[in-house]
């Protein structure tokens, strides 16, 4: 097995019962199965449903905010997100480039830019200080609105994505982007279940938003939820996504520009189970991450953990290895053995569609796309 044969094993360990191990495979040990026959014995398996009126109740209560909005998916959520943000055609985001493409492809969507900025080495998501550099550079506030003195475009917002489930260090982020008057929408997807300082994450900005796609903790196949404290936004987060109409018993009028994207009740009634079974999974998962910890210590390689003040979710969950040429010998072995590792992202401004965007210099972002990877992280 070469050099990593020690950390197979232990990985294997972990799941004697699997002949190959993905990185991270479902469980649907609840109600999954009678939630889904229970819709499908109803008929109403499209967008309309009391499942997706529970599920939406059921996010509610668990990032604790006023509102949640069922999504068709986390990447529809972020582009309706911005949209409510107030993002319009020209403007700029604040974002990292180490994260997965939906969420600069939110930004695109809304005819936005996105301005890539560095991120922490302890959350490996967006650094307060990376953000409030760029904005003594470049920001300016003209009538109480921030504009980059570099494009002369309107900052609209700020979106960081909290990393595998570690958050980002909120607190600092919010008293920046408040100075600025720049709202922030939290990219959560990968975070339920999360906490920083005893708050669920996606409860801070003005927005968050969280997605349900197969691999993630909790899965409805595909789907996605935006949740805020603002009724308001709330309530016409809900109108555009279910396609701008004006309710009516019969007629069909819409009365601006909305989308379809309306999670099935068919989804939602799966999401349903799955939340009811999260603090479960997070606590399965945690004390694998501590088996790891234990692990990895012995070994002299450093297992991310969460940070003092934060709670995480551990969704997938990472080793920082000594350099690239460890990292790519250790995806290498561990493939071929039947485990499945992965980099980190590739920093999104090195995809050419993507490298005429502003950048900082992306010192962490460098560093850790050379040595992350993630290893098998489901629930046991």
């Amino acid at each position: 097995m070469g050099k990593y044969k020690e950390i197979i094993n232990f990985i294997k360990l972990q799941y004697p019962k699997q002949d190959f191990i993905p990185l991270h495979a479902p469980v649907f040990n609840g109600n999954e199965k009678l939630y889904v026959l229970d819709t499908i014995d109803s008929t109403f398996v499209s967008s309309v449903g009391a499942y997706v009126d529970k599920f939406e109740i059921m996010m509610a209560d668990l990032s604790k905010t006023q509102k949640a909005v069922a999504i068709v998916n986390g990447t529809s959520a972020l582009q309706v997100a911005l949209r409510l943000s107030g993002v319009q055609n020209g403007d700029e985001v604040l974002t990292q480039a180490l994260t997965f493409i939906a969420t600069i492809n939110a930004i695109i969507y809304n005819g936005a830019s996105p301005v890539f900025l560095d991120v922490d080495l302890d959350t490996m998501g967006l650094s307060p200080n990376a953000v409030q550099a760029f904005l003594e550079k470049y920001g300016e506030l003209r009538d109480g609105v921030c504009y980059n003195k570099n494009t002369n475009k309107k900052i609209a917002a700020c979106m960081p994505m909290h990393t595998f489930g570690f958050p980002v260090h909120l607190e600092e982020l919010i008293t920046i982007c408040t100075k600025w008057n720049i709202p922030i929408v939290e990219d959560a997807a990968e975070s339920i279940g999360s906490e920083y300082k005893g708050m669920p994450t996606g409860s801070f900005g003005k927005i968050g938003v969280f997605s349900f796609n197969g691999n993630k903790i909790v899965t409805s196949g595909g789907g996605g939820a935006i949740v805020t404290n603002d009724l308001e936004l709330g309530a016409k987060a809900k109108h555009l996504t279910t396609t701008a109409k004006v309710p009516h018993p019969y007629e069909y009028v819409h009365d601006e520009i909305g989308y379809n994207f309306r999670m099935p009740n068919l989804n939602a009634a799966l999401a349903c189970a799955q939340i009811e079974q999260l603090e479960s999974f997070i606590q399965n998962k945690r004390n694998l991450a501590l088996d790891y910890s234990t692990f990895f210590e012995t070994k002299g390689i450093n297992f991310r953990t969460e940070l003092p003040n934060t709670k995480a979710n551990y969704w997938l969950m990472c080793l920082e290895l000594e350099n690239k040429k460890d990292r790519d010998l250790f995806l290498k072995e561990t493939n071929n053995n039947k485990v499945m590792t992965r980099p980190i992202w590739q920093l999104i401004f090195k995809s050419p569609i993507y490298s005429s965007f502003q950048r900082d210099s992306q010192e962490n972002a460098i560093f850790l796309e050379e040595r992350i990877v993630n290893i098998p992280s489901s629930v046991r």
